[in-house]
Parts: C-alpha cells; structure tokens; sequence
C-alpha cells in the first residue's frame, strides 16, 4: 500500500521528467566533455610558426617575433630580433633564418647558440642602420631544429614554403654543427635552392669542391676553415714532430667532424711510429657515457710511448674527460701537449673540466674559429698586413654591444663567427639584388659565391672571408687558443692553412 502511494504522490509525470533532465545533466555533461575532448585535436601551438609536434614537448618551427621557444636564455636576444623585424614595412624586406638547436639541453651547446643569435641580431642591426641605406632590409628569424637536431627535417619543410612574398626567405645561417642531421638539412635546403651559410661546420664533406659529384651542396658557403685547413694551420705552427707524436680518436662514424678531423690529424702524422689510440662515444656524443674509463686506460698506454704531443679527434665531451684523465696520469713528471679542433673552445664554459689538470704540465691548444684578440695588436704581436684587419673587428665590437645589456661573452668565438656568416648572407642578398629591384630572385642568392673574394670579399671580424668557387675560405685566418691554468682562453697566435697570410689580392689560386 505505501509503496503504491509513494508511487502515485511521489513520482508524479513532473517529477519523473525533472529527475530525467537531473540525470542526462549529471551524466550527458561529463560524456559530451569526454566527446568533445576526444573528438578535437590536441592544441600543440607554441606561437606563430610554431608548435609541438606528435610524441614532442618541444617548441619546433620558425618564428621572427621575439619568441625565445621556452628557452630564457635567449629571451634577451630574441626580444631585440622581433622588435627590429617589427619595424620593417612589408614589402621592403629580405628574410634571413638562423637554423639551430634552440632548445638543446647540452649545456655548451646552450651557451653557443645565445652567442649565434647575438652574433646574427648584431649584423641585422648594421645592415638595416648603418649601411647607407641599402636594401633590401633584413628580416631575422629563429628556426630550430630541437634537441640534437632530430627535427630538422619539419623546420627545413617550413623554410622551404618561406621563399615566396610576403616573407622572402633568401638565405639560411647557423648550421653550426658537423652532424648527419646537419648534413641532411644542408641537403634540403640547397636542393631547394636556398643559400645556406655555415657558421661552424667545419667538416671537409660537408663542402662542395673540385672532382666528380663536387657540387653535393649547390649554394653553400662557409665562414669557417675546413677541418683539414685547422689541421694544417695547427701542424704549421707547432711543427710537430711526428715521431714524437700520437693520435687519439674516437671510432664512432658517422659524425663528419670527428671523422673529417681524424682523417686530416692522420694526413699530418705520416711516418709516426704508434698506431692510434681508440675510443666510442655514445651515440649523443654530448652524454657522458663510459668513455672516461677508456681514457684511463689510454692515459697508461700514453705514458708508455715516446710521445710528448696528442692530437685528438673527437667531440668536446670526451675532450674534457680525456684532459682530465691525463692530467692524473701516472708519468706526471712529463710534459705533453694537446692539439684539437675547434670544439676546444666549449672547455672554458664547462664546469666539469678539472682545471687543476692544466697545472700538471699539460698544455691543451685547439684551432680556433675566432677570438677576441686575433686582431687586437698587443706587444711583440702586431697584427698581419693581409688576411684581416682591427677595423673590421672594432667596427663589430661597436655592433655586439647592442646585442645585450650585459657584455657578451666573446672568448669561445661563436658571436664572432655568427656576426660574420650573417655578413656574408647579407653581402650575398644585396650583390644579387638588380638596380632597381627591392628584391633578389632566390638563384641569384645562391650564385653569388664565385665572386665573394678580391676587392669583393667579406671584411669578417674573424678575418677576410674570401671564397673559392666551390664556397669555401681560403687561407682564412686559424687562431690557436691555449686553455690556461684556471680554464680561459688565451690566444697565443695565428696560423695560416698555407703557412703565411693571403696576398692582399686574396685571391685564390687554381688547383691542380
């Protein structure tokens, strides 16, 4: 009976309706929610032209308005590159990309890349406000690659659709590593007919030159020596005796740096009498690995030859372990020098570098791609007559101060550099730019490379950058740069791939 009542009073037809829309509320909401969350694809925008891709939770694209692509480290210097970009009228512009690793976590890398992106802002400020007016303006914009560049190939796709109006995209800088993945976007990037400047890639095969297949990488330059060109200008100056001489390598292939630099240390120690001593780095070649203990293992072997230099051939990471291992080295009461390339100049910023090694009797010297003293005369060093000039170098120092409210830091050569390949690009762009055109055609770009030498040549900060037919520096100035007792960088000279500085003609000669 009480049930019958409840059921008559109680859930009247109203009742029964309000308690309907009651449920579809408590359970259609959470479920159209659910729908709707999984029906819409996931919002992984960063900023414009850029985002994070599938499986990714870094920022990768190309991005000219100040983005520092999470990275606060280069919030400073990606502020100024959008606030100049924001002054340029759309039609009056060319567009430069500087192609990095932005969001890299090693923390040498970290550091060169701030110093790159001040180098390059620097040279957009000269162009746009201290060249007489000439056009076209430039346009800097950051493209990254990611964390050991493993999406390269998204960034360059991107770049590739940048060439039409309104962007103009004429010529790419940075590059600034001797990788497969480097090698792949230079690949890209030049098959699309995009200019390309190197600033540090510095591997032999990543270059076009004389021969069958010369012209791989058709309208490339670089700013920077050959690892072959540091290789000679280091056996030039230190006179090496090779029977007194060893080199240690590293085994992993692949990493043209490393395998181009082995090759060219191998070429200058014909007729020593130890084979080469052998290491494997990891995969990343900027994770720590195991390779300390093999350098332990090789310091013992070291200290059973005759040697008294080393030639290393390898990446910065083991660099600094070997230093270390052989500054605990059991001969300790002999002398030993280090020769390298120029991935020593990672040494002075890295904080795992046993500094006390260098006061062991050890003398570490890596081939330089810039430094602040190379074109600074000091006492019983004047500067050369040819090959570069102070001008040049004091004309960028004035330039570097606007990249920063803080003093950049200039001992590892990288805003040098980057300063310089920017110069070039921009050199390019308005040699190939008609009279009375705005703009350069994209091929003219790229051609523009045969003539960048004599009176037509770059006056780099780092020294003259003259090219050869193929895109590469001739005879370009190589800094040698020893790491003192507390860990800085001190210049001690110049050396030259052709033992003496260029004419002043700079012009290369024919090869046989």
């Amino acid at each position: 009976m009480a049930n019958r009542l409840r059921n008559r009073y109680l859930y009247t037809p109203r009742q029964k309706l309000f308690a309907a829309l009651i449920a579809l509320v408590v359970i259609g909401v959470p479920l159209g929610y659910g729908i709707k969350t999984w029906t819409t694809p996931e919002d992984r925008s960063c900023a414009p032209g850029v985002e994070r891709p599938a499986g990714s939770d870094e920022c990768i694209g190309v991005n000219g308005d100040g983005y520092a692509f999470g990275v606060p480290e280069l919030a400073e210097v990606a502020g100024l590159i959008g606030r100049e970009n924001a002054t340029l009228k759309a039609d009056e512009y060319a567009t430069v990309a500087v192609l990095l690793p932005l969001t890299s976590t090693d923390p040498g890398m970290r550091v060169k890349v701030v110093h790159e992106l001040q180098g390059a802002y620097a040279r957009q400020y000269r162009a746009n406000h201290e060249s007489n007016s000439e056009t076209p303006r430039i346009r800097l914009v950051l493209a990254n690659t990611g964390k050991g560049n493993a999406h390269w190939k998204t960034t360059v796709e991107q770049l590739k659709t940048m060439t039409a109006a309104p962007q103009r995209l004429r010529a790419v800088t940075g590059v600034a590593t001797s990788s497969a993945e480097v090698r792949q976007a230079v690949a890209a990037l030049t098959g699309a007919g995009i200019a390309v400047v190197g600033t540090t890639i510095t591997a032999d095969d990543l270059a076009n030159g004389p021969g069958p297949g010369h012209n791989r990488f058709p309208g490339l330059a670089r700013v920077s020596p050959t690892n072959g060109d540091e290789a000679k200008a280091l056996a030039h100056f230190g006179e090496v005796d090779a029977a007194k001489a060893i080199l240690v390598q590293d085994t992993r292939t692949g990493d043209h740096y490393t395998d181009t630099l082995k090759a060219a240390f191998a070429a200058s120690l014909q007729g020593a009498p130890y084979e080469p001593q052998l290491f494997t780095s990891p995969p990343d070649p900027t994770e720590e690995g195991t390779t300390a203990n093999t350098f332990r293992q090789i310091t013992h072997l070291i200290c059973d030859t005759r040697a008294d230099t080393v030639f290393f051939a390898g990446r910065h990471t083991q660099l600094r372990q070997f230093i270390n291992a052989l500054g605990a080295r059991g001969c300790a009461e002999r002398p030993f020098t280090i020769l390298t390339g120029d991935e020593g100049s990672y040494l002075g910023a890295d904080s795992k570098l046993n500094r006390s090694a260098l006061r062991a009797r050890l003398t570490v010297r890596y081939a330089a791609l810039a430094h602040p003293d190379a074109w600074r005369p000091a006492p019983g060093r004047p500067v050369p007559a040819t090959g570069g000039s102070t001008v040049a170098y004091e004309t960028f120092l004035t330039d570097i101060a606007r990249a920063s409210k803080q003093p950049v830091a200039l001992a590892d050569g990288q805003a040098i550099v980057a300063y310089d390949a920017m110069a070039t690009a921009v050199h390019a762009i308005r040699q190939a730019t008609p009279a009375g055109a705005a703009h350069p055609e994209l091929a003219d770009v790229a051609n523009q490379w045969p003539q960048v030498k004599g009176s037509l040549r770059v006056q780099g900060a780092s020294g003259w950058i003259c090219l050869d037919n193929f895109g590469n520096p001739y005879n370009k100035a190589v800094p040698i740069v020893q790491l003192t007792q507390d860990g800085k960088q001190r210049f001690v000279a110049l050396a030259w791939p052709e033992r003496t500085p260029p004419t002043a003609s700079c012009l290369p000669p024919k090869r046989g």
